[in-house]
């Protein structure tokens, strides 16, 4: 790994996985309290992350945007459309919190027969959803530091919002017994504080460089348009997932609970995997609005190469702890059964993951966001038909977590991979200059 890659991913690394752990931990600290609590935190969790996910363009399309500017040397113009990010993700949060407060219940009532289940993941969406307008504000503020080639600032303030996290979260589930509700307060005042930290590094840049504080869309036309096409790729995934989590309801509570468990594995070292794709992200914008195509393509080369060497080194880590891993999670002895065999498929397929999210990587931060949004729906459609053969089938036990991420691993992540590939192949992504 390059020196300048190196600087970029490491920190980035550190950032992303800050909150996959605190997910990890919230996960083992309700996952104790039975498999109801826990398949709620599943619903639950997949709503929230749903909303958080579907909002990731203000950060991926931030990044580029900013970055393209610094490469053109224009500084306090990446700055200034990072703030306007921010602006952006404040207003979306508030608007997003004023919409979910009522929807709560229905939501979680659409997404499992079990009325126990149900009543958990109400008790976590309400209370969550007041941390939206800090999490939003978080994602664009990222993605202003990450364009700005600084992935050390977010590395701390990830790092200490994870610490504060857990702090509080198992204070208010435990000794002050609020039970799934309390993982869902602390994660909200974690998040606001978060956002507070943000807000700080942003009005010292804009002081520094005498860049406008106030709110606005300036040039951020061209970002609308970006964040618009963002959304419809980001909703193809985020569909999978709610697929994903309410068959996997269908076929029953242990296995919708072993989801849960599986799926907080999984994100965590999806951002681990994502570390190298927030810096090809960083460094492809810069150097396309620079103009270099060609340093461009050799950086290409050696990042796929590095996206599968690191899949694969998690491949083999989580085959070597799928046996006992599970124990840490939860006391449901059937719960823990369905475990091992989920893990086992997650680690046959993490080497192509490493790839498949480098390639995304680099396109997101050519802004290639058309292609990204349009080549996602087939993907989406092979999940969806395969999933349904599942429900026909109807699986259980060990079988229903395999045939659950044969669904995804298979049907939908490995032609995921292909229609990246295809796109990489060519030159059309290849975009040099201050814009896009």
């Amino acid at each position: 790994m390059d020196r300048r890659m190196g600087a970029l991913a490491i920190p980035a690394l550190g950032a992303l996985i800050a909150e996959p752990v605190f997910v990890l931990t919230d996960t083992a600290m309700v996952g104790h309290l039975g498999a109801t609590v826990l398949g709620g935190m599943s619903v639950g969790s997949t709503v929230m992350q749903t909303v958080i996910g579907l909002c990731i363009f203000l950060s991926y399309v931030t990044t580029p945007l900013v970055a393209r500017r610094l490469g053109a040397g224009d500084k306090p113009g990446a700055i200034r459309a990072g703030i306007e990010g921010m602006w952006t993700g404040l207003g979306l949060g508030v608007l997003l919190l004023v919409i979910g407060l009522p929807v709560a219940a229905p939501l979680t009532t659409a997404f499992t027969p079990d009325a126990a289940v149900a009543e958990q993941a109400f008790r976590y969406i309400a209370i969550c959803v007041w941390g939206l307008p800090g999490m939003l504000l978080v994602l664009a503020a990222t993605g202003l530091l990450r364009g700005l080639q600084d992935t050390r600032t977010p590395l701390l303030v990830a790092t200490a919002g994870a610490v504060v996290n857990v702090a509080l979260n198992w204070l208010f589930i435990y000794p002050a017994g609020m039970g799934i509700a309390g993982s869902a307060l602390g994660t909200a005042i974690t998040q606001t504080l978060m956002a507070a930290a943000y807000i700080r590094v942003a009005v010292r840049a804009a002081h520094e460089h005498r860049v406008s504080l106030s709110p606005g869309v300036g040039n951020r036309w061209q970002a609308l348009a970006a964040s618009s096409l963002m959304l419809l790729r980001t909703l193809t995934l985020r569909i999978v997932l709610v697929v994903l989590v309410w068959a996997a309801a269908r076929l029953g509570t242990l296995e919708l609970a072993a989801l849960q468990v599986t799926m907080s594995l999984y994100n965590l070292l999806v951002n681990a995997m994502d570390a190298l794709a927030i810096a090809a992200q960083a460094m492809i914008g810069h150097d396309l609005g620079a103009g270099d195509s060609l340093g461009v393509r050799r950086q290409l080369n050696r990042i796929v190469g590095w996206g599968a060497v690191v899949g694969l080194v998690l491949a083999v880590l989580v085959a070597a702890i799928s046996p006992v891993v599970g124990a840490a999670f939860t006391s449901d002895e059937a719960v823990r059964g369905l475990l091992p065999a989920s893990f086992i498929m997650m680690a046959c397929f993490l080497p192509m993951c490493g790839v498949l999210f480098v390639l995304d990587g680099v396109l997101i931060g050519a802004g290639d966001i058309r292609y990204l949004a349009i080549a996602g729906l087939w993907p989406m459609l092979s999940f969806c038909a395969l999933i349904a053969l599942v429900l026909w089938i109807q699986p259980t036990a060990a079988m229903a977590m395999i045939w659950l991420w044969i669904s995804y691993f298979g049907a939908f992540m490995c032609v995921r991979l292909l229609v990246l590939v295809l796109r990489a192949r060519t030159n059309s992504w290849l975009v040099t200059g201050h814009d896009r």
